[in-house]
């Protein structure tokens, strides 16, 4: 096969598109199919095995998108199918002017994602689908026409699928696909780990885009709580200068970190911690349990579909400060249960191996051309 993969984002960029699509190209690319790769940045990005071109994010924004489409239809005229991960109106545009297919990984709701980036709406994905309004109903739209047009659609969570259905795309092309777990390197021994990245005693990690669907303060406030509890935070967005101001002494940031040093950032952490508002099937969570570091988070979208309570993390209700304290109190105060959740994270997400969950985009994409 001859792919064309279109992310909104690329390393050095942090986020799980970031992760995610170059993952899939590279299995692809060792599976003997040729890839193309097609994303947005503010620099050239590096050459890998198979090429990746850029429309630069300077760009006004009209001009920006018109280039990404165009860009997307000269690469898919030359190839079978697109997957796309990001920028779906100009892998849409794209892929009809060039008559190929094309095969979606949703994320979250691209509706509520453009209307919260225009400032059209806060709260969370659950709210918006109550709300209405002449400009939510066309982002709507061009949601709805993006995704039913695909010839097929991965959701990393139930929770999404459900979403996506509601909206009117064929359920027989919906599918859940579970992020999968990252392939685990020699890592260093943990104690070695905890003194590289400066720990000293109980330590909560996170990793991932600031944004503020993350809702960091409610980690910092729960850290504020727990007497001789710090916090690493790795990542980078446009929320670190808000965050940075509101975080206690015990709270450190890392900035952005390559992949292997985030595994190694939680394999050295006692928990990981997530305080979203919102979220669907975070790559994080994976990782972070791949590592065999627990997780205490809120439990919203798909987090409950991979962190089980009292099994391989806690989970508290999001947006409720007190009782993320409450939880990482409670992690904290109990060795038993402490080790017995570190003890069963990395087994909890075995399932989720990379070459089973990236051979069904395979099967999907030939699928697709057929």
């Amino acid at each position: 096969m001859k792919v064309v993969v279109v992310s909104g984002i690329w390393p050095p960029d942090v986020g799980g598109p970031a992760s995610h699509a170059p993952e899939v190209a590279g299995f692809l690319h060792e599976r003997g199919h040729e890839v193309d790769v097609v994303t947005t940045a503010w620099a050239p990005p590096a050459q890998p095995a198979y090429r990746v071109t850029a429309v630069p994010r300077d760009l006004p924004p009209g001009i920006r998108h018109l280039r990404g489409a165009a860009l997307v239809r000269a690469r898919a005229r030359a190839a079978d199918v697109v997957y796309t991960t990001g920028m779906f109106g100009r892998s849409l545009a794209g892929a009809a002017a060039a008559r190929k297919p094309y095969v979606v990984k949703l994320t979250a709701d691209p509706a509520f994602e453009r209307a919260r980036r225009r400032g059209v709406v806060g709260g969370d994905v659950d709210e918006f689908q109550r709300l209405s309004g002449a400009r939510l109903a066309v982002l709507r739209l061009a949601r709805d026409v993006e995704l039913r047009r695909a010839a097929h659609v991965f959701c990393p969570s139930e929770y999404l699928r459900a979403l996506a259905v509601g909206w009117g795309v064929p359920a027989g092309r919906v599918e859940v696909l579970p992020n999968p777990a990252p392939r685990i390197p020699e890592l260093a021994p943990r104690e070695d780990l905890r003194r590289f990245f400066g720990m000293n005693g109980a330590t909560l990690a996170f990793a991932g885009r600031l944004s503020a669907q993350k809702s960091l303060e409610l980690a910092f406030a729960a850290v504020e709580a727990v007497d001789g509890v710090s916090l690493l935070v790795a990542g980078e967005g446009d929320e670190r200068a808000r965050l940075e101001a509101l975080a206690g002494p015990r709270v450190r940031f890392l900035g952005a970190q390559p992949r292997e040093r985030v595994l190694e950032l939680f394999r050295a952490a006692d928990a990981s911690i997530l305080s979203s508002s919102w979220e669907n099937f975070p790559h994080t969570v994976v990782e972070a349990l791949a590592a065999g570091t627990p997780v205490i988070a809120t439990d919203v979208g798909g987090v409950g579909e991979v962190v089980a309570d009292g099994e391989n993390g806690l989970l508290v209700p999001s947006g409720d400060a007190d009782a993320l304290a409450g939880a990482v109190r409670r992690f904290f105060a109990d060795d038993a249960l402490r080790e017995r959740l570190r003890a069963r994270a990395a087994e909890s997400v075995h399932a989720y191996d990379r070459d089973a969950v990236f051979s069904r985009i395979e099967r999907a994409l030939a699928d697709a051309i057929r």
